[in-house]
């Protein structure tokens, strides 16, 4: 029979309870248990564990999972044997809880240490460098890569495309992609999402097509993406045969998904599908929960959005920037000034301080309510700099009630923020003007507009149509069947005229006849969309007309009359709501 040696059991014993820390440890590390992790910490400090890698390691990533970035800090100070594997763990642990400036910094350690970076090691620092943006320190870690022949791993080589992409560099990119000699799904869907954040569409589109192709597993962030593309172009015929495939693939359970389909289907104005997604998601995460939100303040079902933020409430899910933005955007387009008062206040009770965009939505709300000093005085209150988007939103209440002097005020606020200053910034100083009659000061304005070689950006509005997309400007009979276009839309005045249609020509801001006038307003883009709409769809489905920029004034007019005489109901999303149009009316009550 074997018998040990008292060194023997010794010897046993140790290497029997660091394999049972260890497992230990990767147990409440798996299941996020913060107390018995602590109290493991405890022990693992009485038996002197602490000094061993591995099991430093392990705390680092204790830590790091349960979101105590510092505690993983001091852990790894506190070790005196770092391993390469240490090393990765403290800064991957800054990467993942968003401190990328001292995953950086340790990064910089390492190397100054004499450690060589690993592959996995440089994902996290070219995360870090996509966090910040940072082109520069990107493409240095890439050289390091480059240099240390790693640059042919295909988890380095993904990390690094993605950084490229979301440092706006995505011709670097796709070099770092086809050169690589293996790719697998987080490449795959690097590049696809790179392409769908700066709206290249088509080629996003491509490269999914061609995933497809290679037979590649495809997850759920490569449908998020891709689902994305749908939603910002509006394709929603390419949008519904996705969400097929999510359903046969098991997708369509993925909260990520899920909060992509309520956008898609909200942002083709198809509002009650987004209802139907959000119903079906059995596991909600706050992105699904604020893309409902944001859907219903879109579509001017500002009851839901209030109903939805106290189930949030009540679900102990805990609004969050995006939360407030959208309650205060669905408060902005219905008028409700004490409830944005509200819905701001709240903010801080949960912590959140309120950003320039949240600024912007609350001047909204006061300027449109016609309560322009009152938009003033907060802006004068604001902790930051006032923005481009918060001066607009003064602008655009101003415009609408008339105040042409506090409009002008608010423009040289915007021009003294230095450039870049956007061509509809320009394009609404010089529309005040021209409203008030004032037409020299608004040449003047679009003067200025050209001087700085920026053109004003072509009102265009589109409708698809199965596989095709169809596409109008003003005035225009470049259409295959602009003929029919044109003679529908006669016919269309001529009956809206029956029943009470008047043009309004003060939206015509140019100083020219009325007759010229009312020949410039009757050709909209939106409204050639319509009739285009009218002659194709023969049943009666809604009609969805999509915008690049704000419906005029005389237009929406115009379609809730075309609403009657068609009997259809007609959805324009123009560059800031939805506006359905039926028997007559609007959803958004006229308010926008």
């Amino acid at each position: 029979m074997l018998s040990l040696t008292r060194q023997d059991r010794t010897q046993f014993s140790f290497e029997q309870n660091h394999r049972n820390v260890s497992s230990l440890l990767l147990s409440v590390t798996r299941s996020r248990t913060l107390p018995k992790g602590l109290q493991l910490h405890c022990h693992i400090i009485k038996l002197g564990f602490q000094a061993i890698p591995i099991i430093s390691h392990y705390l680092i990533n204790f830590y790091s999972k349960t979101q105590l970035p510092i505690d993983s800090q001091q852990v790894f100070e506190e070790t005196h044997i770092k391993s390469s594997t240490t090393w990765s763990s403290v800064i991957s642990n800054f990467a993942q809880n968003e401190l990328p400036v001292l995953a950086l910094q340790y990064f910089k350690r390492m190397v100054d240490h004499g450690v060589r970076p690993d592959d996995h090691i440089f994902p996290s620092a070219t995360k870090a460098s996509a966090i910040l943006s940072s082109y520069n320190i990107g493409r240095s870690v890439h050289c390091l890569a480059l240099k240390t022949g790693y640059d042919f791993d295909v988890f380095v080589g993904s990390s690094t495309l993605d950084m490229y992409a979301k440092c706006g560099k995505i011709e670097d990119a796709r070099k770092v992609f086809d050169e690589m000699p293996m790719r697998n799904v987080v490449s795959w869907s690097g590049m696809i999402y790179g392409y769908a954040q700066l709206d290249e569409s088509e080629e996003a589109l491509w490269l999914f097509k061609q995933a497809l192709f290679e037979k590649l597993e495809v997850n759920d962030f490569t449908f998020t993406s891709v689902i994305r593309v749908c939603g910002n172009t509006t394709l929603l015929g390419l949008g519904k045969q996705l969400h097929s495939l999510c359903v046969k693939l098991s997708f369509d359970s993925s909260s990520f998904v899920g909060s992509a389909m309520i956008s898609m289907y909200s942002k083709c104005g198809m509002i009650e599908f987004a209802y139907h997604v959000f119903d079906s998601v059995p596991v909600r995460n706050l992105g699904v929960w604020n893309a409902m939100l944001m859907a219903c303040a879109q579509h001017a079902h500002t009851d839901k959005v209030f109903d939805l933020f106290k189930e949030m409430e009540s679900c102990s899910m805990t609004p969050n920037f995006i939360t407030f933005l959208g309650t205060l955007y669905a408060c902005s387009h219905s008028g409700l000034v004490e409830k944005g008062k509200y819905y701001f206040d709240l903010m801080k009770r949960y912590g959140i301080e309120p950003g320039d965009q949240h600024y912007a939505s609350m001047v909204d709300i006061l300027a449109r309510a016609n309560k322009v000093q009152e938009a003033l005085l907060i802006i004068n209150q604001m902790p930051m700099q006032p923005t481009e988007c918060v001066w607009g939103a003064l602008l655009t209440g101003c415009r609408l009630h008339g105040d042409t002097e506090l409009a002008a005020y608010a423009a040289d606020k915007v021009f003294e923020l230095g450039p870049p200053v956007s061509s509809g910034m320009h394009v609404l100083l010089s529309n005040a003007y021209a409203a008030a009659g004032r037409y020299e000061d608004a040449a003047r304005a679009r003067k200025m507009l050209r001087d700085i070689g920026v053109k004003k950006e072509t009102g265009l509005s589109w409708v698809e149509e199965g596989n095709n997309v169809h596409t109008f400007s003003a005035g225009d009979r470049r259409h295959f069947r602009s003929k029919e276009v044109y003679k529908k839309l006669e016919e269309l005045e001529d009956e809206m005229e029956k029943i009470g249609y008047v043009a309004d020509t003060s939206y015509v801001l140019r100083e020219v006849g009325d007759e010229e006038k009312n020949m410039a307003i009757r050709y909209h883009s939106e409204r050639l969309a319509v009739a285009f709409a009218l002659i194709t769809f023969r049943d009666n489905r809604p009609i969805r007309i999509m915008k690049n920029l704000r419906i005029c004034g005389d237009c929406h007019t115009a379609i809730k009359f075309m609403s009657i005489c068609c009997g259809r109901v007609i959805i324009v999303r123009d560059n800031n709501r939805f506006h359905r149009f039926q028997d007559g009316k609007c959803s958004c009550s006229d308010y926008w």
